[in-house]
């Protein structure tokens, strides 16, 4: 995929270059080239963001009054492909792309002041605490409490699939404040900090033996009532909102784009997979499409809707789909577990590190299983792909 660029747009892209240039170290590009997962390892992220922050590049769709870079939609794809192009490390979502839209659309001047300077330079990393034993893609079935006592809510429950909060300082999380007619209502969105007594984190360990998701459990913790972002028992309007951008807040196709053009340098010459690669390349020329339409939508303010959820459909599924293909071109030499090959999205639970640099293959080869299995969950998190499809179905075609 090519975009035309006006001169200034070109401008722009130079400057990415030259800064991705001095600024990413090999240690850095190491972490980008080889993630296991949609998540770089913490600490390369960590340092990355620290140095975005200082360049004021660490937001690209936030607006410059709360130090976001106030991109447009055009910059921020330049931006995306260079990235990835480069091998930078992605940043997690959760904190910049996720609370930090919320915050700037429902917070209070307190809460902006206090959030968001916090959010932009790392101090504050965040994870999301919606899903729970009995309540993943029917979210509202939650029934984690949260009582009120004078200045504070009281806290019980758990969440589950909750990503790093193993090294997360703070969550945001849906509470059931009251109880009506229907589910949704009275529910609220609590930004809490994890450092408070009574939250216990415990790991899953996922097929590639990453340590990324957790379940947390909460036994009697305060949260002050100034903690609710929106208004009590609405927190599934702010929820709706947040979801646009953890479906559709971003863009799939730059960084599937430099992926798949590796993969089509790397792979053998075997024309099956030369025809499965080609087809591959014109679905995600349409997910661009999507994603720019997207993008351009979000950037002027306008609710995008069940748009997400098909920018969501696509992107996983063209996701699983390249795994897919990686491993067939890898062939023998994928085999199932070699974390010293690639840099984890968290630590490697129960495995004592590299017996001297011994692999199979070459890295990529290496890599594609562990991609593989970390990306099965493409299609279920964020709401599974079935239920995504029912919104389409319902808020577009009706039915």
């Amino acid at each position: 995929m090519s975009l035309k660029l006006s001169p200034a747009d070109e401008a722009f892209r130079q400057e990415v270059r030259d800064f991705l240039a001095t600024h990413l170290t090999a240690d850095l590009r190491l972490s980008g080239e080889r993630m296991t997962s949609v998540y770089a390892d913490h600490e390369a992220s960590m340092a990355w963001q620290a140095i975005l922050h200082a360049k004021g590049w660490a937001a690209p769709a936030w607006p410059v009054e709360h130090g976001g870079a106030g991109w447009s939609v055009v910059q921020r794809h330049i931006f995306a492909r260079e990235r990835a192009a480069a091998g930078a490390p992605p940043l997690s979502p959760m904190g910049i792309a996720m609370a930090g839209p919320a915050i700037l659309r429902f917070g209070t001047p307190a809460q902006k002041q206090f959030f968001l300077p916090r959010i932009l330079s790392g101090a504050h990393f965040w994870c999301q605490g919606y899903s729970e034993p009995q309540a993943g893609s029917d979210l509202a079935a939650l029934q984690m409490r949260a009582e009120r006592d004078g200045d504070d809510f009281i806290c019980n429950g758990s969440k589950i699939w909750t990503t790093h909060a193993n090294v997360a300082n703070w969550m945001f999380c849906l509470v059931r404040t009251t109880r009506g007619p229907k589910p949704q209502q009275g529910i609220s969105f609590l930004l809490i900090d994890m450092t408070t007594p009574g939250i216990e984190v415990l790991p899953i360990v996922m097929n590639s033996g990453e340590w990324i998701q957790n379940q947390v459990f909460f036994d009697d913790v305060r949260v002050p009532v100034a903690n609710v972002l929106g208004d009590i028992d609405d927190g599934w309007t702010v929820a709706k909102y947040l979801l646009q951008f953890e479906r559709g807040g971003s863009a799939y196709a730059p960084d599937l784009q430099i992926r798949l053009d590796a993969l089509k340098r790397v792979a053998p010459d075997m024309p099956e997979l030369a025809a499965k690669l080609a087809d591959l390349e014109i679905r995600l020329e349409v997910l661009d499409a999507l994603e720019s339409e997207i993008l351009s939508a979000v950037s002027n303010g306008r609710e995008i809707g069940a748009d997400a959820s098909m920018m969501k459909i696509l992107g996983t599924e063209l996701q699983q789909r390249l795994t897919e293909l990686a491993l067939e071109a890898a062939g023998p030499l994928a085999r199932a577990w070699q974390p010293a090959a690639g840099r984890a999205g968290g630590p490697v639970l129960d495995y004592p590190g590299p017996i001297g640099d011994h692999i199979s293959g070459e890295p990529w080869q290496a890599i594609a299983p562990l991609r593989y299995l970390n990306e099965r969950a493409g299609s279920i998190y964020a709401g599974t792909n079935e239920i995504q499809r029912d919104i389409i179905a319902k808020a577009d075609l009706r039915l």
